[in-house]
């Protein structure tokens, strides 16, 4: 078991969530966290104790050198943040985990201790997946949640999914069998182009949360980043014909996919953005 004991009281917490590993293609959502985490400046709050649920042959700690020939340990666990974004009266919890090797049930029961200390009743959990979408086309974000009417309350796209699942699946079920809400995003990434980072799917995370939480989310230089990586992949694409004409055949797929009011959703949730952020400026 964790001591609860010390931790703050939080305003209106939410509580936002990755792990490194099964959930993570491109280090997509774990680049939501750590964005957060440094853009935000959070404090640490808690971590789990790694022995309980780590096998370190299996998910190795890390030497780190610090001044002269100081060496560190660094143990693979989950941790616990506290952020106040800007202009904001009220808390972000900020999760930043690897997937556990061993007992998931009594790590989620553990989180979801956590949580009630803090005083979460929502939380957001964040994946990505590989997937045959094109890297030239919006990032596709489907979802999941805990009930029909928080669902529908976000405007969630719910996936369909059937088949083995990750901590990020196990854990939103546990909070709503706790009878906590949480939603879960998945951001949808090409898997011709594997290899982290992937700025271009972390951005959409970013925007999908956005959205759901009606909490401006600082992009910093993620824009521009997420364009120079559509830029260097398609130059690597160019390069290779079978490649060049893969990615032409799942753009015209998913082009005669898509609804003519998805482009009208699209620009729907862009204006409410920028009405968020000009009230927030206008406010400040």
């Amino acid at each position: 078991m964790i001591e609860l004991e010390g931790l703050p009281e939080l305003v209106d917490p939410v509580l936002i969530a990755a792990f490194e590993g099964w959930n993570d293609a491109g280090e997509a959502s774990s680049g939501v966290i750590a964005h957060l985490e440094s853009t935000w400046k959070a404090e640490p709050l808690i971590a789990l104790d790694p022995d309980d649920y780590y096998d370190f042959q299996v998910t190795r700690p890390i030497v780190e050198m610090g001044d002269g020939l100081t060496r560190s340990i660094v143990w693979p666990t989950t941790r616990l943040l506290r952020a106040r974004p800007p202009g904001l009266e009220r808390d972000v919890v900020l999760l930043r985990g690897i997937e556990p090797n061993m007992r998931w049930r009594s790590f989620c029961a553990d989180i979801i201790d956590v949580c009630r200390e803090l005083g979460v009743e929502l939380a957001v959990m964040l994946g990505a997946l590989l997937n045959d979408s094109p890297h030239t086309r919006p990032v596709p974000i489907l979802g999941g949640a805990t009930d029909a009417t928080l669902a529908r309350s976000t405007n969630l796209e719910l996936s369909r999914y059937e088949g083995p699942t990750g901590i990020v699946g196990v854990l939103q079920h546990a909070f709503g069998e706790a009878g906590l809400d949480a939603i879960s995003l998945w951001a949808s990434v090409p898997h011709y182009v594997a290899q982290p980072p992937n700025p271009k799917a972390t951005l959409a995370l970013l925007r999908r949360l956005e959205d759901v939480l009606e909490i401006p989310m600082p992009l910093g230089d993620l824009d521009e980043e997420a364009r120079a990586w559509e830029r260097g992949v398609d130059e690597l694409a160019s390069q290779d014909t079978e490649v060049a004409e893969y990615v032409k055949e799942l753009e015209e797929r998913k082009d005669a996919a898509e609804l003519p009011e998805a482009s009208g959703d699209a620009i729907a949730a862009e204006f409410e953005r920028y009405l968020r952020r000009r009230n927030r400026d206008t406010d400040s």
